[in-house]
């Protein structure tokens, strides 16, 4: 696609070049196709002109007094201010050891004297159409990085403000339970029971959409973390289920590594209480974790169960936010669990993902940097 200038601001060029007549031709050729020139006769004059005012492009020669133009580029690319403007070298060296040197000091394009009109013009379009992009591609992400973190504060806010009177409507809920329910006929008694039960539910959503907003806040705040501990904390928050559905859980001497600890501790728990919840009828779970070193960089762990697994097509689904394959009746829950599983990976510098077979069991693998704890 041929970058248009048509409806755009005038694009700013600077040539820079010790050859009046270069400078001359150059700037005819660019003036006539609506560009707006600058001209440096050296290298001093041309740093100077950048600083002050930065060009859109700069065609630069290399054959100069006192700097030549690999030292000009490498200049303005160790500037921040400068690094990102497009240089293009213009130059009758033609050795492929001159073109590798100038784009190994940064620059963005390579042309060779003498030049055809119509090559400078197009490479010039071609630099300014991907600057203009990535100036594009830049706000975007910055527009996206600001909605995320409205979103999570948000997100933090109503689940706080949502907290106060939850547990007031909970916590009447259960004393009229308690107090009253014989003065209230079976119906009210369902009544009153389904109100428990969707306040509890609420109160598992909200903390769990509190959890997944707050990854990545402390991502700083990395410490040594025994992956045995975090374990046993896991197992500890995990009790009654465990002993409630009589789980085998069978599990190697974990390593220690740079994380969080709260976000490790919920991982491990969020992938062993699934196992647990969608275990088969009548069945008891069988859990096994296994760990391996595939390389030096990370450490691989396995989570597998041989419970009901997940249909092949919605392997790729599950670690989406409010993601449900159960009804609720049936397997309780918010479907944030695996999407906090996925950002705590994420924020650890690992991935993760699942294998699985209907009515034999699944395994979700995640890796985590081994890092130099020394």
């Amino acid at each position: 696609m041929k970058y248009s200038l048509k409806n755009q601001p005038k694009k700013e060029i600077l040539v820079v070049d010790d050859t009046p007549d270069n400078l001359r031709l150059l700037s005819a050729i660019l003036t006539q196709q609506n560009y707006e020139v600058r001209k440096a006769l050296n290298s001093t004059r041309a740093i100077a002109s950048v600083k002050a005012d930065a060009p859109d492009l700069i065609l630069l020669d290399i054959k100069m007094p006192e700097m030549n133009g690999y030292e000009v580029c490498t200049a303005l690319q160790r500037d921040p201010e400068t690094q990102e403007i497009p240089i293009i070298f213009i130059s009758a060296l033609d050795d492929a050891l001159d073109k590798v040197r100038a784009f190994s000091v940064g620059g963005a394009d390579y042309i060779t004297k003498p030049f055809q009109e119509a090559e400078v013009l197009a490479r010039i379009e071609h630099q300014l159409h991907i600057r203009e992009l990535q100036s594009q591609l830049k706000a975007q992400n910055e527009e996206l990085a600001r909605s995320n973190r409205e979103l999570e504060q948000f997100a933090h806010i109503v689940s706080h403000d949502l907290q106060q009177p939850l547990q007031s409507i909970i916590g009447y809920a259960r004393i009229i339970a308690l107090q009253s329910s014989e003065l209230l006929d079976a119906t009210g008694n369902t009544y009153l029971g389904n109100i428990l039960e969707a306040g509890n539910r609420m109160q598992r959503l909200i903390t769990d959409l509190l959890s997944y907003a707050q990854i990545g806040k402390d991502s700083e705040a990395f410490s040594r973390v025994d992956c045995n501990q975090v374990l046993a904390q896991a197992l500890s928050n995990l009790d009654s289920a465990l002993k409630e559905s009589h789980a085998d859980l069978n599990y190697p001497d974990l390593p220690t590594l740079l994380g969080n600890e709260t976000q490790l501790i919920q991982l491990f728990q969020n992938l062993i209480g699934n196992a647990i919840k969608f275990s088969c009828p009548e069945i008891p779970p069988q859990i096994t974790i296994a760990l391996s070193q595939p390389d030096e960089a990370y450490w691989l762990f396995e989570i597998h169960d041989n419970g009901i697994g997940i249909p092949p097509d919605s392997l790729k689904q599950i670690f989406k936010s409010f993601q449900r394959l159960n009804s609720p009746e049936q397997y309780p829950g918010t479907g944030i669990g695996l999407a906090t599983c996925q950002k705590i990976v994420k924020n650890h510098g690992g991935e993760i993902w699942a294998e699985s077979q209907q009515n034999v069991g699944t395994s979700f693998y995640f890796k985590l940097p081994t890092q130099d704890l020394s």
